[in-house]
């Protein structure tokens, strides 16, 4: 794992610098637990003031402290936001992010960020979530993620078998980057065209669809499920979802995404998880909350 600067954490200069040196992996670890950028940078902002307020004197390891408490305020957030959710209308997905810049986001590996993967995420229990966080992406050792979640190590050991178990129980093994990048661009082309054939030699027999439109757009208020399903779902709404539609390709969670926009204002990004050659679920994050955030980096970037 990345090292801090070797200060002394007692001073408040020495303990800015050891934050700012660890501000992208909190964020990282608050965004894999929460899924919402807003709510990810209002932990870590919660952190940098407890890391203020602390007896720094008497922290023996400086730079595991804000990692702690970041994953434990992150914790305690996602139990309530787990009720809220209870009644968001429709599916609830996360929160896309830029990360062309960061393709890790502040990890040592890009596990746990890919939006399917974290849409599984949101099916464990908050410590569970949080030891397959640290453990998968951060590499935390089990000693590390038991001291972090307060318990033994035996124990942290136990939730995250339990963890991997169940990601692994509902995902198959994903297609490498390329293969899923060639899907994607073909899923695009059949949906703008309505073509029903060619959208089910892409989809899975057990694909699904899940769109995110928080209420606030049009969107389907649960998933579709299963090839021709899916593929006649999508050709139903075709003929206006396309019409005006620019498609830019940006990279959201290390992943290829398309970005729709009509009259210079962004209605939809389309992110899939695909495995041996075909499309497994497709994601239409349509909340226009949820794409202020990737669309303003992408702006600015360009």
């Amino acid at each position: 794992m990345p090292q801090a600067p070797s200060l002394d954490a007692s001073s408040l200069e020495s303990a800015t610098a050891i934050f700012l040196d660890s501000r992208s992996r909190l964020f990282g670890i608050a965004y894999r637990m929460l899924g919402a950028v807003a709510e990810a940078e209002d932990v870590v902002q919660e952190a940098w003031l407890r890391w203020q307020n602390a007896d720094r004197r008497a922290v023996l390891e400086p730079v595991a402290y804000p990692v702690s408490v970041t994953t434990r305020i992150a914790i305690n957030i996602s139990q309530s936001a787990r009720s809220r959710r209870e009644t968001y209308i429709g599916p609830w997905l996360p929160e896309p992010v830029d990360t062309k810049s960061d393709p890790t986001l502040g990890a040592e590996r890009g596990e746990a960020l890919e939006l399917a993967v974290m849409l599984l995420l949101e099916k464990l229990a908050p410590v569970e979530r949080a030891a397959y966080v640290l453990r998968e992406a951060f590499e935390y050792s089990h000693r590390q993620v038991a001291a972090v979640l307060g318990m033994t190590e035996p124990n942290a050991r136990q939730i995250l078998t339990r963890a991997r178990k169940h990601i692994a129980g509902e995902r198959r093994a994903p297609a490498g980057k390329v293969e899923r990048e060639r899907l994607l661009r073909a899923f695009i082309t059949a949906a703008q065209r309505g073509e029903l054939a060619d959208l089910e030699r892409l989809l899975g027999a057990d694909a699904a669809s899940y769109s995110d439109g928080g209420g606030v757009v049009r969107a389907a208020l649960a998933p579709i499920r299963g090839r021709e399903r899916v593929a006649k779902f999508i050709t139903s709404f075709a003929s206006h979802f396309w019409t005006g539609a620019s498609v830019t390709w940006v990279e959201a969670n290390s992943g290829l995404a398309a970005l729709l926009s009509r009259d210079g204002h962004a209605y939809a990004l389309v992110s899939i998880d695909a495995s041996s050659e075909e499309i497994d679920r497709i994601l239409w994050i349509m909340n226009p909350a949820k794409l202020t955030s990737i669309s303003a980096s992408i702006a600015t970037s360009m």
